[in-house]
């Protein structure tokens, strides 16, 4: 686990493909119970450990993920995600090139649990709820293409589904239509950049993931 921000009410890490934020039906480890491990052992701390989970990422998805430290800083991270203050910078890679160079995706989505599988439609349908992203191409090479999105709405599966609605699924997404896996399991999408105003200190918080250590993820990088 790589930690890239602490203080008293919030920690924000650095997730690798295929660790869940929080505990599932797999009763695989979940990030939140190795933050609260790794909080009180540094602090030594007796009895149990507070850790509340402020937002989540996909298990296939790296990147930051900010977990709180104290209730007050839970509650108030809550109202910040809720209120559209908390501002989310994602990296993907895919292997087609998106019809216009940047521009802002629309699309009505509804999920279907038995599946785990988010659909898309261009207007709105029973049960759908709008997503907005915006999106803009940030690096090339002969195959692939950086895409660097910033999200308006925070839906589940919002960019897997909506790039792949335009034709471009991200890379290592079979779920979504990308035509082999990546070897570890995991798909070529990072939550690269989190901002916001700390909800308690009022300081500026503000942290960027380190590039994933893959030669094709530090080749595209490279040219950002």
């Amino acid at each position: 686990m790589e930690v890239l921000y602490e203080d008293n009410h919030i920690v924000i890490v650095n997730k690798s493909a295929g660790e869940i934020v929080q505990g599932d039906k797999t009763g695989d480890t979940p990030l939140v119970d190795i933050v609260r491990q790794w909080i009180k052992e540094k602090y030594n701390k007796p009895g149990n450990v507070f850790c509340g989970v402020t937002h989540r990422i996909d298990r296939p998805t790296c990147g930051l993920v900010v977990f709180a430290r104290t209730s007050k800083g839970l509650s108030r991270m809550d109202e910040l995600f809720r209120k559209g203050d908390v501002h989310k910078t994602y990296w993907a890679i895919v292997r087609n090139r998106p019809p216009q160079g940047a521009g802002t995706l629309t699309h009505y989505l509804t999920m279907r649990e038995r599946n785990n599988k988010t659909y898309v439609s261009s207007s709105p349908t029973p049960g759908s709820v709008k997503a907005v992203l915006n999106y803009r191409v940030i690096a090339s090479s002969d195959n692939y293409h950086l895409l660097e999105i910033e999200l308006i709405t925070g839906r589940k599966h919002q960019i897997r589904a909506q790039l792949s609605a335009i034709g471009c699924p991200i890379k290592g997404d079979l779920k979504y239509g990308a035509p082999r896996s990546n070897p570890d399991g995991g798909i070529s999408l990072q939550s690269h950049r989190i901002h916001f105003v700390h909800p308690v200190s009022g300081n500026l918080i503000d942290v960027t993931a380190p590039v994933p250590d893959d030669n094709l993820w530090q080749a595209l990088a490279g040219k950002v």
